[in-house]
């Protein structure tokens, strides 16, 4: 009997310590490529909603979360941010990170998530986030290209500061390459809708070297697919050209992401009675990314 009462304390003991592991694997992504690629016959999220058709307009390629800024792809006017705001002004924002100096300038948007993001860090005892730079005009680009050169900076207009997405981010302790700082952000930014733009293993694709501190947003489920998969920014949108139409389990949350290729104004489809994004890839497309 002393045996049988020590194998159930066992099984007991197991089972709790099993229950109090479970949480530690929530960061789920799990994603398939549909069996219809078909545009026509989308089934978004794998349910019955009632499809429409949307006129889209051409310079819809040219707004959004998802576009592609290089030394190819200029920024538009149209691209910008417009809800790009001083955050000095705004201490509402400004929750979990200090700013550089009072001339900051970030989207409103993008801030908010940064701001969730450095207090979930704080939260596990990474707490010195700094903002260095945000959002830059096209003439503040011009000068910092005329002062740093080819190699540290980029023209006016072909940098993703032009846009109100990207920011770099510091640590008031160290330099970010060797901060917890810099590493938490490598590790879980996603979760939060952010990429590190310019990974170490990656110069050959984006053709900047590597930069621990220069973050952007995109946005989830696409942080997460390209944190999973190993993409840069560039090798996710090719992924989505070639693939038309994905889906994308987060943390149990369902996505649909599919690509149309636009000339002109072509119709795409969308659900009437789902929640739904349109971002250009600031090329020749739109994509659109429905969810729950």
């Amino acid at each position: 009997m002393k045996t049988w009462g020590f194998l159930f304390f066992l099984i007991l003991c197991l089972g709790f310590a099993i229950g109090n592991i479970t949480p530690l694997f929530q960061d789920k992504v799990e994603f398939q490529k549909n069996a219809q690629n078909h545009q026509d016959n989308i089934n978004y999220l794998g349910t019955s909603e009632r499809i429409q058709n949307n006129e889209i307009a051409e310079d819809q390629i040219y707004q959004g979360n998802l576009l592609l800024v290089n030394k190819e792809y200029p920024v538009h006017q149209e691209s910008i941010k417009s809800d790009v705001v001083n955050l000095f002004k705004h201490k509402e924002l400004i929750k979990g990170y200090e700013l550089l100096n009072s001339d900051i300038k970030l989207s409103e948007d993008v801030a908010r998530n940064f701001s969730e993001m450095t207090t979930a860090a704080e939260k596990e005892g990474v707490r010195h986030f700094l903002i260095n730079s945000g959002f830059r005009e096209f003439e503040e680009q011009s000068v910092l290209y005329q002062e740093m050169g080819s190699d540290y900076a980029l023209p006016a207009g072909f940098s993703e500061h032009n846009l109100g997405l990207s920011l770099d981010v510091g640590s008031t302790q160290m330099k970010m390459s060797e901060a917890p700082e810099g590493k938490w952000i490598e590790e879980n930014a996603w979760k939060y809708g952010f990429i590190l733009r310019y990974p170490k293993d990656k110069t050959d694709v984006t053709g900047i070297q590597y930069e621990p501190w220069h973050i952007r947003y995109v946005g989830l489920p696409h942080s997460a697919i390209m944190k999973d998969k190993n993409l840069a920014l560039e090798e996710y949108l090719d992924y989505l050209k070639e693939e038309k139409n994905i889906s994308a389990s987060v943390n149990e949350k369902k996505y649909t992401v599919t690509y149309y290729s636009i000339s002109h104004s072509s119709p795409i489809k969308v659900p009437e009675d789902l929640y739904y994004e349109i971002s250009g890839n600031n090329m020749d497309g739109v994509i659109v990314t429905v969810h729950e």
